[in-house]
């Protein structure tokens, strides 16, 4: 067996035209030289890759050898005959690391650089369960870095369920992989509370927040490495008090519920996960009693505007293009563009005018100005 000495980060990161410079002494753990499965998808895990490359240039024996693994690429576009890669393949392949892509793990064998096994698996924003017999077999099983406290924001989705719920500060776990859950593993290592306070917190967006915790997920990833945490027992004390969950966003969390939702709850909705959409009724002609309508512009607030009395009211007015909404908490949105089931993106009072929503029978004129409403409210 080849035994190391394993380094510890005694200084923080220091950057320098991009490049990490670290401090570091010997501990006394010990372990192989580590030849690493590295699961991955997007920009949040492309940070860690690069880190561990990084190291593994200046530090060969921490980490000997580095092998990347993703999901294949989805086809699109007419005949599905282009590919669109998910975007470590371009990084796996700009860093000169051997690139591993599946679709599932049955009957996938992990692969063995210089003849050897692979010894610790990293799975960052992977989106595949890593199966029991791989996990086995690598001599110090897996880890993952989270981009939440965990177990709160537990799910394929933690940055924008912390944004929906204007969270004010948030933070990295790195945890063992668990062979049979998502994110249910031991915590190895965590931000400290109250967590990282996140810039301008009600207007970032998802990936403005990407771009912001992806480096120091990094960070915590390479600092366990050096403090050898996958040869320690995991601190079941680093866990956070609250315990949300984070699921993958679907169409119904974009479903504006004009009954429940307040103007300040949908703005922010389309911000994180928007466009958003509703269900509106048509006339009789049309033969279909509603259709989908996706607020492609999103919202903005108004005051000096024609306003209905109940929420999920929509109006028109002769004077612009808007349509304005009320809401439950009694404020009015207007929209400016609006793409109606089996349309194209249009203004939104044409779009509304267009599908046959408006009821010509609900005409008031204030002036020179007309206004007219929906046949029913937006649903």
């Amino acid at each position: 067996m080849i035994v190391q000495s394993l380094l510890r980060r005694t200084l923080l990161i220091q950057r320098k035209s991009g490049i990490i410079q670290i401090r570091r002494r010997l501990v006394t753990k010990s372990a192989d030289p580590l030849r690493i499965l590295f699961c991955g998808s997007d920009e949040f895990s492309i940070a860690s890759l690069e880190a561990l490359h990084r190291e593994k240039t200046v530090n060969p024996e921490l980490i000997q050898s580095l092998d990347v693994a993703c999901k294949v690429g989805k086809k699109q576009g007419r005949g599905l005959k282009n590919v669109r890669e998910v975007p470590i393949v371009a990084a796996a392949r700009e860093l000169s690391l051997p690139l591993h892509q599946l679709e599932t793990f049955t009957g996938w064998q992990c692969p063995r650089p210089d003849g050897q096994t692979i010894n610790l698996v990293i799975a960052v924003s992977f989106g595949l369960l890593i199966p029991r017999r791989i996990l086995q077999n690598a001599k110090y099983g897996g880890i993952n870095v989270h981009p939440s406290l965990l177990p709160d924001f537990r799910g394929a989705a933690p940055i924008h369920w912390a944004l929906l719920h204007n969270c004010r500060t948030t933070g990295i776990t790195l945890q063992t992989l668990h062979h049979s859950h998502l994110d249910q593993g031991n915590t190895l290592l965590q931000t400290p509370q109250p967590g990282l306070e996140i810039p301008n917190p009600d207007g970032i967006t998802p990936a403005e927040m990407l771009g912001f915790l992806a480096p120091k997920g990094a960070d915590l990833l390479l600092r366990g490495l050096l403090e050898g945490v996958f040869l320690s027992e995991p601190d079941s004390k680093l866990t956070a008090g609250l315990v949300r969950p984070a699921p993958k966003i679907t169409p119904e969390d974009r479903h504006i519920d004009w009954c429940k939702w307040s103007a300040q709850e949908i703005l922010n909705r389309h911000r994180v996960i928007g466009p958003l959409w509703s269900k509106a009724a048509v006339d009789h002609v049309s033969g279909k009693n509603e259709k989908r309508i996706i607020w492609s512009s999103g919202f903005d607030k108004v005051h000096a505007a024609p306003t209905a009395t109940e929420p999920g009211v929509g109006l028109i007015s002769s004077s612009d293009s808007y349509v304005y909404i009320r809401t439950i908490d009694q404020q009015t949105l207007r929209a400016e563009s609006a793409i109606v089931e089996g349309s194209g993106k249009k203004a939104a009072s044409y779009a509304v005018k267009k599908a046959n929503m408006v009821d010509s029978n609900t005409k008031h004129v204030v002036g020179t100005t007309e206004t007219l409403q929906l046949w029913s409210p937006f649903t």
